[in-house]
């Protein structure tokens, strides 16, 4: 006791603590055993459904199969919904991808599976997505890797693996999917959909597994703008328990299809262009459909933001020394918030943590690089993180300032080939972070940002992002709808 602060007891010091904190377990942790949690209300019966074999799994994108129906008429009546696997869903198992996690079935419901429910859509399962949330492909999951419905032995692109593909094939017209770096946007690049990241707080992220709050996102995966909008308006909204929300404009996404893009300023991002791994007919195409929005009464030129470059110093030590201090320490419980606490998932999580040789490799160079920065220099590089992003947030802001969007690649390379089960090392934590340089400094500054397919290029599809201020949410969808009535991206 106490060497790890360096503090030295003797025998008689470390009888008086030991004995201090029994007492104090006693007399006030334990007595909260017998109180409830008071969990969000579970208000539409199902059963627990079943893990589909092979030949009901497409892709490998399911974890569990439901059939969990909604409320009898609504704005989702008739739609089918997958729910990306960081998302409880009372009496489903939940896994998160995870190994460490399997068996564990939550009791509540998420407050976006709530929503859709009332909204009167039908869940049909659990999308399969990355191992806890963190890699940019799909091949970590312990299950197995998800399937790019484009092309058999191609990635989906991560975290939101599963619900990608499952939109993409057809199989369900919508997913959530939860995004942090790119999960939703990338996914959605790689496979031809329209997955909306959200302004930060826009989307309740009660019921769900954290990564790092500040980065942690939900949103809607489609087969097209208009559902897009429509499943926003049924997501969005305060709850009253995630201390991500603040006041933001709400609504009238669907309202925005109908107005002509005609004036919009559309910026394009130049630093989104040409990084070193960059593959040249993802910024050709790219690059073209961002011109061509001229031809719509759009106005376009050219936008600079070297800091856009910074971004992923800005992501990595939150993201990383954030899945040390929110998963490992807080055993997915971040502190300094309020909210609803997630008591079981805590309790399953927690007993799984010494299980680390389990991890995927990406989430173990993670874990390893985090002990070993934060033992080195405490929070330090955190701490410069915070702060560069608030200089990158305001760098955006000064862009945004002169137009309305911006306008970038999604990802810089399309989908990637997954590595075979007998890959090695290096095999397996490639492409590593190439794919989000793009997407994910727009999570810990905050900003709305749209992937909408743009082409295909040797047979796989490509993303075009589209990011706006905070709140923005209806212009982005303004300029999606135009880009999708204007061209058949299959062809393009």
């Amino acid at each position: 006791m106490g060497d790890a602060l360096g503090i030295d007891l003797d025998l008689e010091a470390a009888e008086y603590y030991a004995q201090s904190i029994d007492e104090t377990l006693r007399e006030y942790y334990r007595p909260l055993d017998a109180l409830g949690d008071s969990p969000p209300p579970v208000t539409f019966p199902r059963t627990p459904g079943f893990r589909p074999s092979a030949d009901e799994n497409p892709f490998n994108a399911w974890y569990w199969r439901t059939d969990i129906r909604g409320a009898d008429d609504g704005p989702l009546a008739g739609r089918t919904v997958a729910v990306k696997d960081n998302i409880a869903v009372a009496d489903v198992p939940m896994m998160n991808g995870a190994s460490i996690l399997q068996g564990y079935v939550p009791e509540f419901d998420a407050t976006v599976v709530t929503r859709v429910l009332e909204a009167g859509a039908t869940i049909l399962g659990k999308s399969n997505c990355e191992y806890l949330c963190f890699s940019g492909s799909s091949h970590t999951n312990a299950l197995g890797p998800t399937h790019n419905p484009w092309r058999e032995g191609f990635s989906t692109g991560g975290s939101s693996s599963g619900s990608a593909a499952l939109v993409a094939g057809g199989v369900v017209d919508m997913a959530i999917g939860g995004d942090q770096g790119g999960s939703v946007r990338e996914p959605s690049s790689f496979c031809g959909i329209y997955g909306m990241k959200p302004t930060h707080g826009l989307v309740p992220y009660t019921g769900a597994m954290t990564v790092e709050p500040i980065l942690d996102h939900l949103g809607p995966m489609t087969q097209s703008v208009a559902d897009n909008a429509l499943f926003l308006e049924v997501l969005a909204g305060p709850d009253g328990l995630d201390p991500r929300q603040y006041p933001l404009p709400l609504g009238g996404y669907v309202d925005a299809l109908s107005m002509s893009p005609h004036g919009l300023r559309v910026g394009i991002l130049t630093e989104g262009f040409g990084h070193p791994h960059s593959e040249p007919d993802v910024d050709e195409v790219v690059r073209r459909a961002g011109l061509g929005l001229g031809a719509l009464g759009v106005e376009v030129r050219d936008v600079s933001v070297p800091e856009h470059r910074l971004g992923m110093s800005a992501w990595i030590p939150i993201a990383v020394e954030g899945v040390i201090s929110s998963l490992v320490d807080q055993s997915a419980c971040p502190t300094g918030t309020h909210g609803f606490g997630m008591t079981s998932l805590v309790d399953a999580f927690h007993s799984g943590l010494q299980r680390g040789n389990e991890f995927p490799y990406i989430l173990q160079m993670a874990v390893l690089m985090a002990r070993y920065v934060t033992e080195e220099v405490g929070m330090h590089y955190y701490a410069r993180a915070l702060n560069v992003t608030r200089q990158l947030r305001a760098a955006y802001e000064r862009a945004l300032d002169g137009v309305d969007l911006l306008v970038l690649p999604t990802a810089p390379t399309k989908a990637h080939k997954l590595p075979e089960p007998d890959a090695s090392r290096d095999e397996q934590m490639a492409p590593g972070f190439a794919p989000i340089t793009n997407t994910a400094p727009f999570n810990p500054t905050g900003f709305p940002a749209m992937s909408v397919p743009v082409a295909l290029s040797e047979g796989l599809p490509v993303g075009l992002m589209i990011v706006g201020r905070h709140g923005a949410e209806r212009d982005i969808y303004r300029l999606a709808h135009a880009i999708e009535q204007a061209s058949d991206w299959r062809t393009a």
